[in-house]
């Protein structure tokens, strides 16, 4: 469809109540009118000049063009817009950066990069701004493979050096963000270092990039060399070192340090610590802070109340937990899993599935994990039958195919209850192939109640996945022969043992200790 049809011109626009009446000749007035609409917070009713346009048979020049391509991006249309932009004999380098970025805006990142490719092809010279949203672009498009992320980072910054376009901050930071993003954090380092200014989101985005590929140091040393920092940049860094245990007291310390710098916390900064004292089972730190957010207005998020109540229900403080828990305004499929979950591992099951149930009762959808939690609520009560039936619930009421993870959890719910007979023909029927977990699930059900048969066929099937990742495996079946007496398997399996030289895990107890406090 052809948008400007070459039809006989009328010597005026229709007139219409959102503009003057316009002269065909007066291309500025034209241009004005359309202006006043993209400048307006309420565009839409600039698509009547569109309109008027078309029934005429005007046709506009250049100026006009861009700014109906302009008026459509702003209106949220970009197929209209893209009607516009084919009518041009010849696109300009702002028709298309403006092309470009309404698609990057409504997340058409195919469109965009096919867009790009049109560009390159028709010999239009790329700038700066065109070459920073192609690198945005590449960074949000969830399709696309590491490795195609990562080539397209290569190529982009080719012609960048071939082109000689100027390095600024804007196209610096989506190069860094992207290579980051690709997983290429050697070359996003390379970028980063050739900055003549300090820019702050550059350096947030390579300290994200260190955490997640698990650099502390080097995302220490990004963040040490940032003279002036925001914080955004200690938010990245609390929320990096909050993951693990043995960087999570750092985590507690880094918040401090951000007070004391005069930044006040924000929902990121309190949600990345709180998670941190979940890892260090830091209740008292972890009942400080929520004294903090109690203070700080953000307390009726519903973010806020999901970390709280999680932190709690892992420190042991599932009362005080259910207290943040009745005290949310909004409450989502986050927060009732917490709490279900926290229920399981706290000794409470029946009030798990008793929170399971009211979920449900008031239209919420549980996820995978709020399956996984309800089935391990069922496995501490013995609760078997309940059990199938939620797992059948899963497939039948909410369309989720069960994770290796469910079948490991209903193994251990029938293993526990005595019913490994059931259990294992549970497993054969699995339409999957059965993972190490399952077994291992078995296995361990096979220990409690001494079965040597069944825990002889568990540790086959797990020998055969993994021979040399499960020490335990070793152990556990071991530990079953010797139970029933059947000493020379025992003293054949160690024999394996050394034979393989799989080590034999030592046992640990961890406490909080005062430095944690």
């Amino acid at each position: 469809m052809r948008i400007f049809r070459l039809a006989t011109v009328a010597p005026r626009i229709s007139p219409s109540n959102h503009y003057a009446t316009l002269p065909l000749k007066q291309d500025v007035s034209i241009a004005g009118a359309l202006q006043e609409h993209i400048n307006s917070p309420s565009p839409k009713p600039g698509k009547k000049i569109h309109a008027d346009i078309i029934k005429t048979g005007f046709k506009p020049n250049l100026n006009i063009s861009i700014k109906l391509l302009i008026l459509h991006l702003k209106c949220g249309c970009p197929t209209y817009a893209r009607q516009v932009f084919d009518e041009l004999p010849k696109p300009t380098l702002s028709a298309y950066n403006y092309m470009i970025s309404g698609y990057l805006k409504q997340g058409l990142v195919k469109e965009c990069l096919l867009l790009f490719q049109r560009m390159s092809f028709s010999g239009e010279k790329a700038d700066g701004y065109t070459l920073s949203m192609v690198l945005k672009a590449s960074s949000s498009s969830s399709s696309s493979s590491s490795l195609g992320r990562s080539l397209l980072c290569r190529l982009v910054h080719a012609r960048i050096i071939k082109c000689d376009v100027e390095l600024d901050n804007v196209l610096v930071t989506a190069l860094v963000d992207a290579y980051v993003k690709s997983g290429k954090l050697e070359s996003a380092r390379t970028v980063f270092e050739t900055m003549k200014d300090e820019n702050t989101v550059c350096s947030t985005s390579m300290i994200t990039g260190y955490m997640n590929g698990g650099f502390v140091e080097d995302a220490e040393d990004i963040f040490d060399a940032t003279r002036v920092k925001d914080i955004v940049v200690y938010n990245a860094m609390v929320e990096g070192l909050s993951r693990k245990a043995e960087t999570a007291e750092r985590a507690v310390e880094m918040y401090v340090s951000m007070q004391r710098a005069g930044f006040r916390p924000n929902i990121s900064s309190f949600a990345s610590v709180i998670g941190a004292c979940s890892v260090l089972t830091a209740r008292e730190v972890g009942m400080q802070v929520h004294g903090q957010v109690m203070k700080s207005g953000v307390y009726a998020h519903i973010k806020m109340g999901s970390s709280l109540l999680d932190m709690y229900a892992k420190c042991g403080g599932i009362d005080d937990g259910r207290r943040v828990f009745e005290e949310m305004k909004e409450r989502n499929v986050f927060s009732w899993t917490s709490m279900i979950d926290g229920y399981g591992k706290n000794g409470d099951p029946e009030e798990a599935l008793e929170l399971f149930s009211k979920m449900k009762g008031v239209n919420i959808a549980p996820n995978y994990v709020t399956f996984l939690g309800a089935l391990s609520a069922c496995s501490h009560s013995g609760l078997v039958e309940r059990g199938y039936e939620i797992f059948e619930s899963m497939q039948r009421d909410y369309c989720m195919r069960p994770k290796m993870e469910h079948y490991a959890c209903m193994v251990d719910l029938m293993g526990r209850a005595g019913d490994l007979s059931r259990a294992l023909e549970f497993v054969r029927a699995m339409p999957e192939r059965p993972n190490s977990d399952v077994w291992a699930a078995l296995l361990s059900s096979c220990r409690l109640h001494g079965d040597v048969d069944i825990a002889s066929v568990a540790a086959s099937e797990l020998f055969k996945l993994n021979a040399d990742k499960r020490p335990g495996a070793y152990i556990a079946l071991s530990n079953v022969l010797a139970s029933a007496g059947r000493w020379e398997k025992v003293s054949e399996v160690r024999d394996v043992m050394k034979a393989r030289k799989i080590p034999k895990n030592i046992g640990r107890s961890w406490i909080s200790g005062e430095k944690a406090q």
